[in-house]
């Protein structure tokens, strides 16, 4: 069967090297999902890509579809290099963490215009992202970050309720969050797989997937910490991964 070749927005996930040229992308597209290409000659000199295929950009790709489970970078138009969220080790840090959550959580060629419109807005909000005063301050824990993982697990399905007990319907008393019920849960129905949660965390949790990736604000340091261990349970559980960019 004969390939062919469209054009698409995409965001470059990952790139490593292929032979002595060559670079193998992964890409979230607007048009198709997930999809792996092959960038040739990509490392010479006088490549014609140069630095537009850099983890981070945001691109018009034009690519070619053949027999393969690659398919063929012909053509690239930079839309947003992200270069002063890349040349920031803080703000790359971070996307970076946004970055593996997509490639974890979106692994299907298949279309998801909403997650590919949060991923595009993530970065150019960490573009504008003030670095830290304090020089120790965890990537892990910085709202934005925590947001954008939030709002992708709902967009995979995997939305983390935590205004009542997922089990029996309860709004007082929450106690903590349960991966395999899919939300917080009172001390009744709360098991040995349980996570105790404050409820400033429960309540930090519950802003930041209510509110856009915009107003993601400030949380306290408890309300940061027991977010982070909602994503990283529901990455477990639903998911059965950890992130290597969050224990980085």
């Amino acid at each position: 069967m004969a390939g062919r070749t469209y054009k698409t927005e995409a965001v470059v996930l990952r790139s490593f090297r292929l032979g002595e040229a060559d670079r193998v992308l992964h890409l979230y597209t607007l048009d198709r999902g997930r999809v792996g290409a092959v960038a040739k000659g990509i490392r010479r000199t006088k490549s014609r890509y140069g630095g537009r295929l850099e983890p981070l950009s945001h691109v018009e790709i034009l690519l070619h579809q053949g027999a393969g489970e690659l398919q063929t970078v012909t053509g690239v138009e930079l839309l947003q290099s992200h270069r002063s969220a890349r040349e920031d080790a803080y703000r790359l840090s971070l996307g970076l963490i946004g970055l593996e959550a997509m490639l974890r959580l979106f692994t299907e060629q298949e279309a998801n215009p909403r997650a590919f419109r949060a991923l595009t807005r993530f970065l150019d909000l960490l573009d504008a992202l003030p670095s830290p005063a304090d020089p120790k301050a965890r990537t892990a824990l910085d709202p934005l970050g925590l947001s954008f993982q939030l709002k992708l697990l709902w967009l995979s399905g995997y939305l983390p309720h935590v205004t009542s007990c997922a089990e029996c319907g309860a709004e007082e008393g929450l106690i903590g969050y349960s991966p395999r019920a899919g939300g917080a849960v009172c001390r009744s129905c709360s098991d040995e797989t349980t996570l105790a949660l404050a409820g400033e965390g429960l309540a930090g949790i519950a802003g930041l997937l209510r509110r856009p990736l915009a107003d993601a604000g400030t949380l306290s340091p408890r309300a940061s910490r027991d977010a982070l261990a909602v994503i990283n349970s529901s990455y477990e559980f639903h998911g059965g991964f950890r992130l290597r960019t969050l224990s980085a």
